[in-house]
């Protein structure tokens, strides 16, 4: 890639969210709720007891959850420790990670596009995550290709959902 990716916004989990086929949005609260399939795949968070800020111990209220595939994507994602993802104990076992809002600008678009877009696979049906990759393989330059995304770390699985 030539030059400095722009720095990712909030507006960009929307604008990706919304592009990926066959979704549905829920809001409680003005916290969009992104679904593919009746499943979420990225959700606003309200404030809650388990996100919270460890000097003031005040909670977060701008944390956004995304599913990954698995435990291992998850690892890698929270362990970096240049990463601004993290998780809690509430999400122990769960195959998600949660990144505040304020943080996002340490990402890259092309980043959250992708964490995204991952996120939507490791929802969707097997059927509809197959149609969307033969979309991108097609041309389709809306997205981040798999094909030219940065592995998630050293001894990564595939990119999730294709199997």
């Amino acid at each position: 890639m030539a030059g400095r990716a722009r720095r990712a916004r909030v507006s960009d989990v929307h604008e990706v969210a919304l592009a990926m086929p066959h979704v549905s949005v829920y809001s409680e609260r003005e916290r969009p709720v992104y679904q593919v399939g009746g499943k979420s795949f990225v959700f606003f968070r309200s404030r809650r007891p388990d996100a919270f800020d460890p000097e003031t111990g005040e909670r977060y209220d701008d944390v956004i959850v995304f599913w990954v595939a698995d435990e291992g994507d998850k690892s890698a994602l929270v362990e970096d420790p240049a990463s601004p993802f993290f998780t809690t104990p509430h999400f122990d076992g769960h195959p998600s990670v949660l990144l505040r809002a304020s943080r996002i600008g340490e990402l890259s678009r092309d980043e959250v596009a992708e964490l995204v877009q991952d996120a939507w696979l490791s929802r969707a049906s097997a059927k509809r995550a197959r149609d969307w990759l033969a979309s991108l393989e097609a041309g389709d330059r809306r997205f981040v290709s798999p094909a030219d995304r940065t592995p998630p770390g050293p001894g990564a699985g595939p990119v999730p959902g294709r199997r």
